[in-house]
């Protein structure tokens, strides 16, 4: 029977129709603040109770159809109740903090750890060129004061009396859909299958303990944002020995003013004043290695593409770079004084047809640069 009678998706803070991801996220943020071996409010125990609860019966595929359909007393009336929490034990709550296979190691089985997940920002510039990062995480490594064994050093460690060894118990339930077998972790080795007869004081029996870490992350060059790096064995230490987890960096490049990235090319304008644009000159433009000089032809028009072959970003875990194309834009002006005025006025009187005739293949060369 329920113990609870507050709406469960209430309890987790999700929709009804969230995931059984979006499930598993909000029961953990909400471990982390109210198991009482970390949370020090007067009710943190009660309310995580109401959060076990709740997560044990919406992160059963039978047990929410009956829910969602019935609400608590269709759970009654099904036979579900919700098991017994026993704060050191409950697997999933310790996954928390040492990855969802700590309590999976039936039988002394060697569980490899879980992986972490960290994020760097870097700049475009440092994107294209490579960089290093510092990442301060929280990883469970394994107890020093017993190696990793659980029990206190000195002291045995005997088979679990409940599981047989095994380190999981099987339930069946029965309900308006049948009767329904879930296999969990048992809950008194926590399904390592063994029981240190004193527990060691430093990991309280867990075999693991929360440490920070710094890693320094190294950053290829021509990495795109959203990226992930993975550094080997550097996440959550494994349960009774086992390989330990890895830990995944996201990579996110920030905007850049100067430059749009597409692929492995980049993207950037040139002012020239009408003058500039008629005449021809040489401007000095921004690319990722620094300022470089180009030279404009006179008669240059707005919206022609000057193409730097090899200029661009360094190709990803391959050779050459990609390009850097540079449109022109022509600035009119806005304001013109009286001689100005005069000056323009004059040139245009002087004009003719041959003045202003575009160059043959000027849209044939444009269409070439854009492709």
């Amino acid at each position: 029977m329920a113990t609870i009678g507050r709406d469960y998706y209430e309890v987790l803070g999700v929709p009804k129709d969230a995931s059984e991801a979006d499930i598993k996220r909000a029961f953990r943020r909400l471990a982390r603040e109210l198991h009482p071996d970390v949370s020090e409010a007067p009710d943190a125990e009660e309310r995580f109770r109401e959060v076990a609860e709740a997560y044990q019966m919406l992160s059963n595929t039978e047990t929410r159809q009956v829910y969602d359909r019935y609400g608590h007393a269709g759970l009654r009336g099904g036979g579900f109740s919700p098991g017994t929490f026993d704060f050191g034990s409950l697997s999933d709550i310790f996954s928390t903090f040492f990855g969802d296979d700590l309590f999976g190691a039936a039988g002394g089985r060697r569980a490899r750890g879980a992986d972490v997940a960290a994020e760097v920002t870097i700049e475009l510039v440092e994107a294209a060129r490579g960089a290093k990062r510092e990442v301060v995480l929280e990883v469970a490594t394994t107890c020093s004061r017993c190696g990793g064994g659980g029990a206190e050093p000195g002291t045995p460690i005997t088979t679990c009396e409940t599981c047989r060894g095994t380190g999981r118990l099987q339930q069946v339930s029965r309900s308006v859909f049948g009767e329904f077998v879930r296999t969990q972790a048992c809950p008194r080795c926590e399904g390592a299958g063994r029981l240190p007869d004193t527990p060691c004081a430093a990991c309280r029996g867990a075999g693991r303990v929360v440490d920070a870490r710094t890693l320094e992350v190294t950053i290829p060059a021509g990495i795109h944002d959203g990226q992930q790096i993975r550094i080997s064995g550097e996440g959550h230490a494994g349960v009774v020995g086992g390989r330990a987890g890895d830990v995944y960096v996201r990579v996110r490049v920030g905007p850049d003013e100067r430059f749009v990235r597409e692929g492995d090319d980049i993207l950037s304008s040139v002012d020239l004043t009408i003058a500039q644009a008629a005449l021809g000159a040489t401007v000095s433009t921004e690319t990722l290695d620094g300022p470089v000089e180009l030279e404009f032809d006179p008669g240059t028009q707005p919206g022609e593409i000057r193409i730097m072959r090899g200029r661009g970003m360094p190709v990803l875990q391959g050779f050459g770079r990609g390009d850097h194309r540079v449109l022109v834009n022509v600035i009119v002006p806005h304001r013109l004084t009286p001689e100005q005025r005069e000056l323009l006025g004059q040139f245009e009187r002087l004009s003719s047809e041959d003045t202003y005739r575009a160059d043959e293949g000027f849209f044939e060369k444009l269409k070439s640069a854009f492709r």
